[in-house]
């Protein structure tokens, strides 16, 4: 696994940063975006400690599936605030809006 770094870390930020109020990007797609394609829990573990560097729309990311991050309880409802569409409880509709970037 790719170790982290401070830009690495930024890196990542930048790229949720990006991803539209209203859509969503799995943890994948993120990695792919910035190159590190096979580092999907990269991003995840960095999305775990992205309060430390400033405020970031992390909760518009989820994984492949559409699943919600299971112990960020406020993330369905930000989500819904922002009129993204849920398959169930815990799963977006990612044909209706994933981020397509």
């Amino acid at each position: 696994m790719t170790t982290l770094n401070e830009d690495l870390i930024y890196e990542i930020l930048s790229a949720v940063e990006e991803i539209p109020a209203g859509k969503v990007a799995s943890y994948g797609q993120i990695a792919r975006l910035i190159g590190k394609d096979r580092n999907a829990r990269l991003v995840g573990k960095v999305l775990s400690i992205s309060d430390y560097y400033g405020e970031y729309p992390c909760h518009r990311v989820v994984n492949h599936a559409g699943r919600l991050a299971p112990h960020f309880t406020a993330q369905r409802e930000r989500l819904l605030e922002e009129g993204v569409t849920f398959k169930d409880r815990n799963h977006v509709d990612m044909k209706e809006c994933q981020w397509d970037c």
